[in-house]
């Protein structure tokens, strides 16, 4: 009689064995992917640009399925597609909370008013692959920028007070226009008013009882609920996106109207009390007297014409990141505009941290930034151009950028503060810290104004480009 024990052995024995056989057979029939070389873009953008330096860098979408070994970017004034056997850098990598992987290149030692071929590269044990070339011209005699940041008028307290400089007091200031007289006006979001401010710092109240409601006529007695975006028109009447109220409103005379929106809440096109808006947040105007809303809440940009007619620009009313056309592009809270003299609007697109620009057609592309390259334009609010094209950005971050336009490419400069870095500092450059900053707007003399919305105050830039 066979043992128990001697059956159990032999059983098994015999199942180790089929299934040693079929790993076998597995790993006979498997095979590995191969790594394929990374897939990667360089920055749209060159940053920092002067006379001997620049910075650049780029995003990488896909690894190639193996680690990166090196990473930079090469450039060359002869090559137009220059490899890593031209001057390159190499440059440490860095993973957002979204997961991007990207890199900040810095060159130095350009030659002054030269023509430049740049790409990014990176590299893996499949090989080196590049990114897209970005051509560019060093300046001829700019070797730094020079930022400096004072306070024109409001103290961190807040409140409200009328006075000069620090004896003024604003209660979260939201947005910034100027006039031809280098007048400031200020929409003092909390106190329900519209702030006016000289250029030797003197605050008073241009509209606006402090009362939140929803009525016009004179400006003494008029009432708005938290107003936010301003813009002014070549007669020097003013615009306020009334935001509470959801209306757009127009100073004019002295005189407080309606100038497009009914108070309620919702999405129509039309003529003047017909039109309803979402929210709306930034304003611009253009030469021919036609105003630009960003319609946050509605994903999208409207058009209003002199007579008070509006409709839609562009945005699907989906909040999404597409380019495109008309109602086939989409926004994700846009909560500034501003218009150039060539009459193309640009966008602070909140949630997309880009900026996009839109044609007189209705025709959306991204400028600058995006859902894959979120910390270059960061968390990008108010914005405003000035009367060479260039368009200035506030990034709640504690950011004021600029984006100059050039013949070859277009260069973001860093004017002041820090990325993710608040407080309240007066100084040049870096070291100026602002708390959420807001709207932004550039007068005649080409001095920039920001409303520091946590800070209470107003900030004057004064950039010099040494």
């Amino acid at each position: 009689m066979k043992s128990p024990l001697l059956n159990r052995i032999f059983l098994s024995a015999f199942s180790l064995a089929v299934i040693l056989f079929i790993n076998g057979c597995d790993k006979g029939n498997s095979s590995l992917t191969p790594a394929t070389v990374p897939v990667l873009t360089t920055n749209g953008l060159i940053v920092n640009l002067t006379s001997t330096g620049a910075q650049s860098g780029g995003i990488i979408t896909n690894n190639g399925g193996a680690d990166v070994i090196t990473s930079g970017v090469c450039y060359s004034s002869s090559n137009q597609t220059p490899t890593t056997g031209d001057p390159k850098t190499n440059d440490a990598r860095t993973i957002d909370p979204a997961g991007t992987t990207s890199f900040t290149s810095t060159i130095t030692g350009l030659i002054a008013s030269t023509t430049y071929y740049l790409r990014a590269y990176a590299s893996n044990s499949a090989g080196i692959a590049y990114g897209n070339v970005v051509k560019f011209t060093t300046s001829g005699s700019v070797t730094s920028v020079t930022s400096t940041v004072t306070t024109l008028a409001g103290s961190v307290g807040g409140g409200y007070m009328e006075g000069t400089g620090t004896g003024a007091l604003f209660s979260n200031p939201q947005s910034v226009v100027t006039d031809a007289q280098g007048n400031v006006y200020v929409a003092d979001g909390f106190n329900n008013r519209i702030r006016e401010v000289t250029p030797a710092g003197v605050v008073t109240t241009f509209a606006g009882d402090g009362n939140a409601g929803f009525s016009n006529g004179p400006a003494a007695t008029a009432e708005f609920y938290a107003p936010q975006g301003l813009a002014i028109d070549a007669q020097g009447n003013i615009y306020v996106a009334d935001i509470g109220n959801n209306v757009i409103r127009k100073i004019s005379g002295g005189v407080v109207t309606t100038f497009a929106g009914n108070g309620l809440r919702g999405y129509v096109n039309g003529a003047g009390t017909v039109a309803e808006f979402n929210n709306p947040q930034g304003l611009a105007v253009d030469a021919s007297g036609n105003v630009f809303v960003a319609d946050r809440d509605n994903q999208a940009i409207r058009k209003i014409t002199s007579a008070g007619v509006v409709s839609l620009l562009a945005g699907s009313g989906v909040p999404y990141f597409f380019d495109g056309t008309g109602t086939n592009s989409a926004f994700n809270s846009p909560s500034g505009v501003a218009v150039d003299t060539k009459g193309n609007v640009y966008v602070a697109d909140l949630n997309n941290y880009c900026i996009r620009k839109v044609t007189q057609g209705g025709v959306v592309t991204t400028v600058a930034g995006g859902v894959v390259q979120t910390t270059l334009i960061g968390s990008p609010t108010g914005i405003g151009s000035d009367t060479k094209g260039n368009i200035y950005i506030t990034d709640e971050g504690g950011r004021i950028l600029e984006i100059t336009t050039g013949s070859t490419t277009d260069v973001l400069y860093v004017l002041a503060g820090s990325a993710n870095t608040t407080g309240y500092v007066d100084g040049t450059g870096l070291q100026a810290k602002f708390n959420n900053p807001q709207g932004v707007a550039v007068d005649t003399q080409g001095n920039v104004y920001v409303a520091d919305y946590n800070n209470n105050v107003i900030r004057k830039i004064v950039v010099t480009f040494n």
